[in-house]
């Protein structure tokens, strides 16, 4: 069982009802576009609408659900309804091509999909590459969600350990795997969110991240519902709108990714705003970078709170604390509600700290495994039960952790180990520089080289001799990328993570 705001709740079903019954006719989600506002008593209506519409169409409890969504208030209820319902949500990136949709929706044995209007023509495509049928069910994620008229539910609740959410991951090479995640992972998920930020119910987040990705799932949507909060659910990121709606709906705090906050201190500084109430931004999905951390605030003033957490971990794993003088730069923190660990890469035997090794996890959090992927779950634990998150990193002396890469993406240049993100963050030193992505390219001599790609400031100029210098000047010629591309965007997952390994095949935009 589940302690904290929400002590005795066990599945998202009662969550539902706990809200609804204790504080009926409180704001939940806002649409700042239109103002559109629903209710806890709303949510619950919702819930319990979906699960007849569900039950009408021939789905049944513990089937998988899709979701074909942008983000917007219906979209963010039916993510809870579905799980509430008793059904296992499946979100769908809507970054994926028809033939990576189609392979989830079969492989996760989906019996129907929810669909936005303007993504049906996606998913016809997806559709037809299928020996069977999958319903689309039209939604509207900006509208209001329908409530119905049932009071009650067609399905018997839910159990704490039936699959809640499964989530497919966004690999750079292979198929996507199915992390299953259970009722009780993903309300230790929510629990460590709102206890590592001391969060209430009058805490308002803005929620800009996309609905299809763990973080906005767990951390800006099952969090606040946890812990009794409101969200703020723009249709999509702005940098533009971004200060304004933390300012005009009240928000209290902020979560976002590194991307965010290099768009954010690339952008206008919020003028005759009140942002009295934030009381800090929360950062998570990739390794932020330390210029830029104290870059935003000092720009803004906001005290930003790094963290880390993974699919597999229901978003949250470590947090730095709430003291700003307690916090680390450079570091998401220390675990919170799970343990953690490195281990030696080759022994899997843990390490002393400042030790570079894989970091563990251990906890309620943490999924069961992989849908119908016996091998890969079994690869991806140690025989003690801990995940293997395929981090590299270290631990030092206070327990605060430190990730170093990825272990596939570390560059071995002459047999010297060299961190990517270590020449990333060399070029983010530029001026000139908004985005940086180093990664190993094969290399006759020396076993692999260093590329990176870059992407400049609006309205900024810089060469690649000037870069390779000035990388030069500040680690070492060494380890100074041979070639530096140039591209717009930088090609990321969901989570607004580079993806190192497609930059091998990007080529320099004009």
């Amino acid at each position: 069982m589940i302690t904290g705001a929400a002590s005795g709740v066990e599945t998202v079903r009662d969550l539902v009802e706990r809200r609804a019954d204790e504080t009926p006719e409180r704001v939940f989600l806002i649409g700042p576009e239109d103002g559109r506002a629903v209710t806890f008593a709303r949510l619950r209506g919702a819930a319990r609408a979906m699960a007849a519409l569900l039950a009408s169409k021939g789905v049944k409890p513990g089937e998988s659900v899709a979701l074909l969504l942008p983000n917007g208030v219906a979209a963010a209820a039916a993510f809870v309804a579905v799980m509430a319902a008793g059904c296992v949500a499946t979100p769908l990136s809507l970054l994926s091509q028809p033939a990576q949709l189609a392979y989830i929706l079969d492989h996760s044995d989906c019996r129907l999909a929810l669909v936005a209007p303007e993504f049906l023509d996606l998913y016809a495509q997806a559709a037809s590459r299928l020996g069977r049928p999958v319903p689309a069910q039209i939604l509207d994620p900006g509208a209001a969600p329908d409530a119905g008229d049932s009071d009650d539910w067609p399905w018997p609740a839910p159990r704490a350990d039936d699959l809640a959410l499964l989530m497919y991951t966004s690999g750079t090479t292979g198929r996507p795997k199915g992390a299953m995640l259970s009722h009780a992972n993903v309300l230790a998920g929510a629990d460590f969110v709102s206890r590592a930020h001391a969060l209430d119910a009058e805490d308002r987040v803005l929620a800009v991240l996309p609905l299809y990705h763990i973080n906005a799932q767990i951390v800006t949507v099952l969090a606040p519902l946890w812990h009794g909060g409101s969200v703020v659910m723009p249709r999509a990121f702005s940098a533009s709108n971004f200060w304004r709606q933390a300012a005009e709906f009240d928000c209290t705090w902020l979560n976002v990714v590194p991307t965010i906050i290099a768009y954010l201190l690339n952008g206008e500084a919020p003028e005759n705003l009140d942002l009295s109430r934030v009381k800090f931004c929360r950062s998570a999905s990739a390794p932020l970078s330390p210029d830029h951390h104290r870059a935003f605030e000092k720009r803004f003033g906001i005290g930003v709170i790094e963290t880390m957490g993974l699919t597999e971990t229901a978003a949250p794993a470590f947090a730095n604390p709430l003291d700003p003088a307690l916090r680390k730069i450079g570091s998401p923190g220390r675990a919170f509600g799970n343990e953690a660990r490195v281990a030696d890469v080759v022994s899997g035997l843990p390490v002393p700290s400042g030790a570079i090794g894989e970091i563990q996890i251990r906890g309620p959090n943490v999924a069961r495994g992989y849908h119908k992927d016996a091998q890969a779950t079994g690869a991806a634990f140690t025989p003690d039960g801990f995940f293997r998150t395929g981090d590299l990193g270290y631990r030092d002396a206070e327990d605060f952790y430190f990730v170093t890469g990825r272990i596939k993406e570390l560059i071995i240049k002459g047999g010297e180990n060299i961190s990517p993100r270590e020449i990333d963050e060399a070029l983010l030193k530029h001026p000139a520089v908004l985005e940086a992505a180093a990664v190993g390219a094969p290399d006759p001599f020396y076993g692999q080289e260093i590329e990176a790609a870059v992407v400049l400031k609006p309205g900024s100029f810089a060469d690649e001799s000037e870069l390779k210098a000035f990388c030069a000047e500040k680690i070492g010629r060494f380890k100074t990328p041979r070639a530096i591309k140039f591209l717009t965007a930088l090609p990321k997952g969901p989570s607004g993570k580079p993806q190192r390994l497609r930059l091998l095949d990007a080529r320099s935009e004009p």
